[in-house]
């Protein structure tokens, strides 16, 4: 069959895929192509968007990247006309890739994003999809279920890293009916995305996934807790829920069978503490979303006193593949309790950014050198940000022995988090990215325990005064105190772990925090403690800067050469320096 599917996933759209899509269905018609369009989610490959795959009897499939509406017609008509491949847009040729992003993955969470439709349910069925539920509603007990589950080793993906089928097996165990399924798609860390493309490039297998759940535990009722910042998600989940009840697999007597499920999706108001269990299930009770005391854990009393299990978007995608695989396939894959696969959102200073799955005890360096492609800077590689805007900043002298498992993370002061990995540059100051997240967890305190509420607070004035320049030499010892004090007295994972951060910056870049105490920020990125200065040596007198400048720092001399900066006057909105073509601005 003659096809091209166009990637719209969130990144396609920003990149032009809208676009693409519109100039795809023009060439169509223009060049009289007996073709079927459609569109798939993200694959990965965030920084080859806009992804378009072309695939006939003749070529096979062709993959194509940095896709713009302009060569299209090209595209098309070398592809179904002329039989002939564009070399400098191919991304891959049947299976023949052209770098090591995909091929060094093991994909199972993301087995059918960039392959299906994520609109149609007969794609998704075309590639195996719900023989996994038919299979445990047919030939499994509910308990045979749980079984394998936990026999895999799959823990839950959103953070916390629990046993999925202990979880399971206690709310099964839990006394009373109208038990709730919950998908936890509430994705809210900075530099992570991992849930939103899942969902976008393959809704049908998470809610596969959690109407197993459901069957396991006993659940009649299910909710999709997705954040109102994620549309075009919440659009897809809709989608596949309005088909899976139309072909019978949701709803009243699945799939022939005495087992109904309704789901429901709830859109999120956008709180990080949400994703906490019990505050995400105040918010769903119509409360303010506040954690609360455990125990009760929510499979005991949950979702209006009922047991409840909480699983995130990751998490429920494995499901189908174990039951279809089977438990030992998922758990030969990992290291010690970690087994299974990953996905990672990878971003920041990064060649190939994008969504990456790989086996657990799989190292740092070969997820950011081997398949991220190292630095897109040129520049050395500093550290990554792992777990999110709780987790821990690593040194790149730590990378090629850190393996990514919850255990070792966790020893080297970072923890798994949901995924999020972004990697920083030499040019980025340790300091002020600690600060950043800090004051992240610190705007999206609840307020409800006073360690978090005010300790955060506390930490980040003295972060503000570090990076300031105005820091005092009982700064760290009171910084170390106050995360001491957050993480054992604060009520949920938020304040636990909001001073990670910072721990983890005081054990492996404290020379940095030092020399900020001494007025100097290493890395040239802190404004208050960088100067500007014009280079005599290299300066050329083309008054550039000084054209530039809004604020006359910059003064002419004769026949302007050299010129110079005024400190006093200068606010360090480094706009010299961006401007001069000689380098010739030096900053110190």
């Amino acid at each position: 069959m003659n096809r091209v599917r166009v990637g719209l996933g969130s990144c396609g759209v920003a990149a032009g895929g809208r676009q693409v899509a519109r100039a795809v269905e023009a060439a169509i018609r223009e060049q009289k192509l007996a073709v079927d369009q459609g569109e798939t989610g993200c694959l990965g490959m965030c920084y080859r968007e806009v992804l378009v795959e072309l695939e006939s009897e003749a070529m096979g499939r062709c993959l194509y990247g940095g896709v713009t509406a302009e060569v299209v017609p090209r595209l098309l008509a070398a592809h179904f006309r002329e039989r002939a491949v564009i070399d400098e847009l191919l991304v891959a040729r049947g299976d023949d890739w052209i770098d090591d992003f995909v091929p060094g993955q093991l994909r199972i969470a993301l087995r059918n994003c960039g392959r299906v439709d994520p609109r149609s349910i007969d794609e998704y069925l075309d590639r195996g999809g719900y023989q996994a539920l038919r299979r445990a509603l047919a030939e499994l007990e509910p308990a045979q279920v749980i079984d394998a589950i936990e026999a895999s080793g799959l823990r839950g993906r959103g953070g916390g890293g629990f046993s999925t089928g202990r979880k399971w097996r206690l709310a099964r165990a839990a006394p009373g009916g109208g038990k709730v399924i919950i998908c936890n798609a509430d994705e809210g860390d900075p530099g992570a995305f991992m849930d939103r493309n899942l969902i976008e490039g393959d809704p049908f297998s998470v809610l596969e996934g959690m109407t197993i759940a459901a069957y396991a535990i006993g659940a009649s009722r299910g909710i999709i807790y997705v954040r109102d910042e994620y549309p075009l998600a919440a659009t897809r989940l809709a989608g596949a829920l309005a088909q899976a009840r139309d072909r019978g697999l949701l709803g009243d007597a699945i799939a022939g069978t005495a087992f109904s499920l309704q789901v429901d999706i709830k859109r999120g108001a956008g709180a990080f503490v949400c994703g906490e269990e019990t505050a995400m299930i105040a918010a769903l009770e119509g409360r303010r979303g506040m954690p609360r005391l455990r125990p009760p854990f929510p499979v005991e009393a949950g979702l209006h006193g009922l047991p409840t299990v909480i699983n995130n978007v990751e998490t429920f995608a494995n499901v189908p593949w174990i039951l279809t695989h089977g438990a030992d396939a998922f758990h030969a894959h990992g290291v010690g309790r970690s087994r299974g696969t990953k996905v990672f959102s990878l971003a920041g200073d990064v060649r190939r950014t994008g969504m990456v799955e790989v086996p657990m005890g799989t190292t740092i360096a070969d997820i950011v050198d081997r398949i991220g492609g190292g630095s897109a800077s040129g520049r050395a590689i500093k550290a990554v940000q792992i777990g999110g805007p709780a987790g821990g900043c690593l040194p790149a002298s730590v990378f090629a022995d850190t393996l990514v498992d919850y255990e070792s993370l966790v020893d080297t002061g970072a923890i798994m988090g949901s995924g999020g990995l972004v990697v920083m540059d030499e040019t980025t100051c340790m300091v002020d990215v600690a600060r950043y997240f800090l004051a992240f967890c610190a705007d999206e305190s609840c307020g409800k325990c006073t360690f978090c509420r005010i300790g955060t607070r506390r930490m980040l004035d003295i972060m503000d005064r570090l990076c300031a320049g105005k820091g005092r030499a009982a700064d760290l010892i009171a910084l170390e105190t106050l995360a001491g004090q957050v993480k054992g007295n604060s009520l949920c994972g938020l304040g636990k772990s909001a001073p990670n951060p910072v721990l983890s910056t005081l054990r492996w870049f404290r020379g940095e925090y030092e020399a900020h105490l001494h007025g100097r920020c290493p890395a040239g990125r802190c404004r208050t403690l960088i100067r500007f200065a014009i280079d005599p040596a290299l300066c050329e007198g083309c008054t550039l800067c000084f054209d530039q400048c809004a604020i006359e720092a910059i003064r002419l001399h004769p026949r302007n050469i050299p010129l110079t900066i005024d400190d006093q006057v200068c606010i360090r909105c480094a706009g010299c320096f961006q401007t001069c073509p000689y380098q010739a601005i030096a900053v110190s």
